[in-house]
């Protein structure tokens, strides 16, 4: 059965289409597609979603897919091809029919589907199609969440609490990182999680180099750093929550670094309420931390956009992000991932922004967990 037609999604698409002039919109983001229709998939083949100013919007896709497309979409008309048939003149051929042969076609120049190559195919198949480039519009109009979008990620907050507590709870020296990765994926499943991918578990050490390392065949004996990133997801929509485990006690060297991390990342998520710019909420971070003399340099983000994850070639979503140089202005129910690293103790929140101040959606406490 069909999902229910989103018309605040469908209105805000086409309040930007108006603004970019585009009589029509290809949608063939992973992310906008999900968001718009309630289904989505990865592109094995083009797939796209046509939106009109008016009238019913429509998607192309291949055969295979047009059973579960019908099942989770609101969507009715579906066209379709066969793995040998040619996905962008079906694409072109469907505009055609619905009389768009000379439209003004709006397209996210950023969409990871649109590359260079698709451009030119739909070019060749649709000569007489004027362009409108809306670059960066499938990540911008998805930023301040629906009522339903917080609900889901509230909800992988939840999983990622409960995960982090069963690990508290069960993990030891002398487990294998590999174990560690493994109980978490088990409780994200149990729980309700979409998937298992848990997100980087690995020993740390320095002060951000850690983060995206992968080195699961590492043991953990006492003394050692265990970086946890949980980012469970729920309907596609991610929640992400860092804490390091440390066995074998916490010197005091490094509760004094984790406690000043904790209070400078306060310090900014309290600072997050609508109107608030950017790099001002950067900067209480960033620059605490280097006057604290915690890092001698602060290259990464302090923080970037959470929402909706579907599989694309990014993991994360920096269309907004939290650096010295961003300029944009927060804004209310906007869902932030803030983190910061030192030393190799590495602190993170899924932040959504209100009138008082960021609220955190974890419920979990914000210290180093002792196995």
């Amino acid at each position: 059965m069909s999902m229910p037609v989103n018309l605040a999604a469908l209105s805000r698409l086409r309040d930007a289409m108006r603004m970019a002039d585009a009589e029509v919109m290809l949608v063939d983001s992973g992310e906008l597609l999900a968001w718009l229709t309630g289904f989505t998939v990865s592109e094995t083949l083009y797939r796209a979603c046509l939106v009109p100013l008016s009238g019913e919007p429509w998607i192309v896709l291949r055969q295979l897919d047009e059973a579960p497309c019908r099942q989770l979409s609101w969507f009715r008309d579906v066209v379709t091809y066969s793995d040998h048939q040619d996905p962008w003149k079906c694409v072109a051929d469907s505009l055609i029919a619905r009389g768009y042969r000379d439209c003004r076609l709006g397209a996210d120049t950023r969409s990871y589907g649109m590359t260079v190559d698709t451009w030119q195919q739909l070019s060749e198949y649709l000569p007489d199609a004027v362009w409108r480039p809306m670059p960066g519009v499938s990540d911008r109009i998805r930023q301040v969440k629906f009522h339903y979008e917080l609900d889901s990620l509230q909800q992988a907050a939840f999983i990622a609490d409960t995960t982090f507590l069963a690990l508290k709870e069960q993990v030891k020296a002398g487990w294998r990182v590999r174990d560690v990765a493994s109980l978490a994926a088990g409780v994200f499943l149990s729980e309700g999680a979409d998937t298992g991918e848990t997100g980087p578990v690995v020993r740390s050490a320095g002060d951000s180099g850690f983060l995206h390392a992968q080195t699961h065949e590492d043991i953990i004996r006492d003394g050692d750093i265990l970086h946890v990133e949980l980012i469970p997801k729920v309907k596609h929509y991610s929640a992400r929550l860092m804490r390091p485990f440390i066995s074998g006690g916490v010197s005091a060297e490094r509760q004094h670094i984790a406690r000043q991390l904790i209070a400078l990342q306060d310090a900014q998520i309290a600072a997050m309420k609508p109107g608030a710019r950017a790099s001002d909420v950067d900067a209480i971070l960033r620059n605490g931390v280097l006057a604290a003399g915690l890092r001698a340099e602060y290259g990464n983000v302090t923080g970037y956009a959470l929402g909706l994850y579907t599989r694309t070639p990014r993991p994360s979503d920096f269309s907004h992000c939290f650096t010295p140089a961003a300029d944009w202005r927060l804004e209310e129910n906007m869902v932030f991932h803030m983190y910061t690293s030192a030393a190799g103790l590495a602190f993170s929140e899924t932040v959504v922004v209100r009138p008082e101040g960021g609220i955190r959606m974890s419920r979990l406490p914000r210290e180093v967990i002792e196995i």
